[in-house]
């Protein structure tokens, strides 16, 4: 992590080839630091943050008056920041009476807050919670009163999150949990605060806004999905060629800890929908055996989505699971023991994510996950079968490998899809869809679960969310269209499809499908539009493709004109 004086040189470059991300800033301290910050890390992951700071402790006044700086300036994020400090101030005001209603008054004006905010402004909004102080009064007693501050305090944490766990528009920030872990986080001197509208030291300000900077990628869709290991002195300790199974170093005793417990994590991130994968250079049917025979590998096989193992550079090798995967290599991460190895990919692969491991094996673990590598703003049912979904996808690329006529490649799959009605249980999948669809997105407007409940609820609005599977197994639900009725015709609000099943004519599918609703629906036109992102070059040309004729500044199909693409998809 740089300190703030390093990473304030990057406010001199230029970012205007960036996306442009409006962040608003409301605190309760001096935020000018901390919109610093935020504004050059943005620069570290190629985002231009535009950020609107009012003046200091204005998070009431800003919210509640319908004509305010904060509502002109229109934010994708609104940055909600109150401190230990001021509420520390709060419950010392209190007659010691109130003191045990503390957390629920408090609670109640966040809440009516929030509402206000709400009604005015429908973008994602991120609360910090509360770093712990010591108030000097009950001590370890605090634990037994409830009237304390530190109980009262710690009640107030846990609400929030509830709170944000029952309104999709509301993330939090974890100061509390950054101020537990990170040495850098550190509150200003008290000589320095009495005169200061600051609360925290300048160095703290890089880890604060990082933190910050990871939720709005992760609902921005930046996000990793895939984690590669290499395997010897990686995974285990010892080289599996050499040492033999019976000598490799896992388990319970010694440094073989370690190793299994980044083994455990992995499997966590794994169960979790994190996709992982193997790139070593090694024998594969040795490489494998550690899997299937060692008694203490946490990780097995089944676990592995993309196994390689073999004599090749790692370059070429993660070009290849690449290909498989069919994920960007900014979505990916590459962790190997080997410096070299670490620096070749690095300057081959510049977008890929390879973390510079610690020297001493036993803090591998510690070091990875004190990077945040994997913060995701949803969790959908699927996400646990991904490691199955991407292994069958291994197996339709060797199938594919074996055909040089693409036509007969994708009869040979026998894919059937269906079109799904809308129904609650698919909410959280279509909305992590659109969080993290990137490169077949033509729009890449972003919503949340209770964005697509209010649109499957609305009767201007018809959402086509389609499954599909093959002989191979289930791709789950890989693609959604959302119309808008707009008079007689539909505007395409949304239309995204998993990089899994690009160029197997699911986009063609889905075309036809959108003109058999129109017509059944006597819709006679349907517009759309490309808004353009550093990714989705893909679908640039999407529209005029399939026979949309562009029109002050949008794309025009006459739903009569239209005849239908030929396809190897069958319906269900």
């Amino acid at each position: 992590m740089k300190s703030f004086n390093e990473l304030k040189k990057n406010l001199k470059k230029d970012n205007s080839k960036y996306n442009k991300v409006r962040i608003a800033i409301l605190g309760d301290f001096s935020t000018q630091l901390l919109g610093q910050a935020l504004k050059a890390y943005g620069h570290e992951i190629r985002l231009n943050f535009n950020i609107f700071e009012p003046d200091y402790d204005q998070i009431d006044l800003q919210i509640n008056d319908p004509s305010s700086e904060l509502f002109k300036f229109s934010p994708d994020f609104v940055v909600i920041f109150p401190t230990t400090k001021k509420l520390l101030s709060k419950y010392r005001k209190l007659h010691l009476n109130m003191r045990e209603k503390f957390s629920t008054t408090y609670l109640d004006y966040i809440k009516t807050l929030l509402q206000t905010l709400m009604l005015r402004y429908t973008g994602k909004i991120i609360f910090s919670n509360f770093f712990e102080i010591d108030d000097g009064v009950f001590g370890n007693y605090s634990n037994k009163l409830e009237y304390s501050f530190l109980f009262q305090l710690r009640k107030i944490n846990y609400e929030l999150m509830l709170l944000s766990r029952n309104n999709a528009s509301l993330y939090i920030n974890d100061v509390l949990l950054q101020f537990t872990k990170s040495n850098r986080i550190k509150l200003l001197p008290e000589k320095l605060n009495v005169n200061s509208s600051l609360v925290f030291d300048i160095d703290s300000f890089p880890v604060l806004a990082k933190n910050i900077t990871d939720i709005v990628c992760s609902i921005l869709g930046k996000i990793n999905k895939c984690i590669i290991f290499d395997l010897d002195n990686t995974l285990w300790g010892g080289v599996i060629g050499d040492d033999g199974i019976e000598n490799i170093q896992i388990g319970d005793l010694g440094i073989g800890k370690s190793y299994s417990e980044l083994q455990m994590w992995a499997k966590s991130l794994s169960e979790r929908g994190i996709v992982l994968a193997v790139c070593s250079k090694n024998d594969e049917v040795v490489a494998k055996s550690v899997f299937e025979e060692h008694p203490e590998m946490v990780l097995r096989l089944e676990d592995i989505a993309v196994f390689v193992a073999n004599w090749q550079n790692k370059v070429d090798n993660l070009c290849y699971i690449q290909k498989v995967l069919n994920i960007g290599f900014d979505s990916m991460v590459f962790i190997d023991d080997n410096p070299f190895e670490r620096e070749m990919v690095r300057s081959s692969i510049p977008d890929i994510t390879v973390p510079e491991l610690p020297e001493d094996p036993t803090e591998y673990h510690s070091y990875l996950v004190s990077l945040n590598l994997f913060e995701t703003a949803s969790i959908s049912s699927e996400d646990k079968e991904r490691t199955v979904l991407y292994q069958q996808e291994a197996k339709r690329v060797e199938v594919q490998n074996q055909y040089i006529d693409e036509l007969k490649f994708l009869s040979s799959l026998d894919m059937r899809a269906e079109v799904l009605p809308v129904a609650p249980y698919l909410f959280p999948r279509i909305a992590q869809l659109t969080q993290r669809s990137n490169q077949f997105n033509l729009r890449t407007i972003r919503y949340n679960e209770s964005d697509i409940e209010s649109m499957a609820n609305n009767p201007n609005f018809k959402i086509l969310a389609l499954n599909l599977r093959d002989q191979f197994g289930e791709y789950g639900l890989i693609s959604v269209i959302i119309l808008e009725k707009q008079d007689s015709k539909y505007f395409i609000d949304t239309w995204i499809m998993s990089c899994r099943v690009l160029k197997r004519g699911v986009e063609e599918f889905m075309m036809n499908k959108m003109i058999e609703v129109s017509k059944s629906l006597n819709i006679g036109t349907i517009c759309g539009e490309y808004i353009q992102t550093m990714k989705n070059a893909l679908v640039k040309d999407l529209l005029p493709k399939f026979g949309f004729i562009e029109e002050c500044g949008y794309w025009k199909m006459e739903v009569g004109a239209y005849q239908p693409l030929l396809t190897s998809i069958n319906k269900v």
